[in-house]
């Protein structure tokens, strides 16, 4: 993610650590907040590159998902929460398949999604790079992308039978194909030339 100015919440920050039930409690539609180690770290506006990339990529996710029917996208401030000793986190993108809606309330995700997308920026690089790729990795989130539109390099991570993280691919172009989404695949050049989605739908043969 990437944070330059601290968003002020709506409500006054809770005062020392508080409980993972009690952070979504406090939680509103308007504050964007991470829960790390028991304390609120706070979340801040994004760039302009980030978002532009962020919105193609929702989009382009969404329609194939809708259309292939394989479970639902959502995306950054919704909450995931990998495990009862993790971190409550909000990825900038995340897909939870048919098999594991269950997994689904109403402020949160109660478990791993199958797919999460990180858009990783200068100030985000460590926490995208090794903080959440280590919590991402050990509560079992299948596969992993990070996105850097500054660099334009993209790469994607896909767990492996050691459920460690194995890198399937780094690069500025060339083709992707995703473990987890069925049939998925992305020409990472579409991340900076932002095509219309109609065009890719027909690439993918959906239209």
């Amino acid at each position: 993610m990437a944070h330059e100015v601290l968003t002020p919440p709506t409500r006054p920050l809770p005062k020392g650590k508080i409980s993972y039930e009690r952070f979504l409690e406090w939680l509103d539609d308007d504050t964007w907040a991470e829960w790390v180690d028991g304390e609120v770290e706070l979340m801040s506006p994004v760039s302009m590159q980030h978002d532009s990339v962020h919105v193609f990529l929702v989009a382009v996710l969404h329609a194939y998902v809708s259309t292939r029917r394989l479970g639902e996208i959502h995306s950054e401030p919704f909450q995931m929460k990998t495990g009862s000793d993790l971190p409550g986190r909000s990825p900038d993108i995340l897909f939870v398949s048919n098999e594991h809606l269950h997994r689904l309330r109403s402020t949160h995700l109660d478990g791993p999604a199958d797919l999460v997308v990180e858009i990783v920026s200068a100030e985000s690089a460590e926490r995208d790079r090794v903080q959440k790729f280590r919590e991402y990795e050990r509560g079992g989130v299948r596969e992993y992308w990070l996105i850097d539109p500054e660099k334009r390099l993209a790469e994607f991570y896909q767990l492996g039978e050691d459920g460690r993280y194995e890198r399937i691919f780094a690069g500025g172009e060339g083709v992707y194909h995703s473990a987890v989404l069925s049939g998925f695949w992305l020409r990472v050049e579409w991340l900076w030339q932002q095509p219309p989605i109609t065009d890719i739908l027909r690439e993918w043969g959906l239209v």
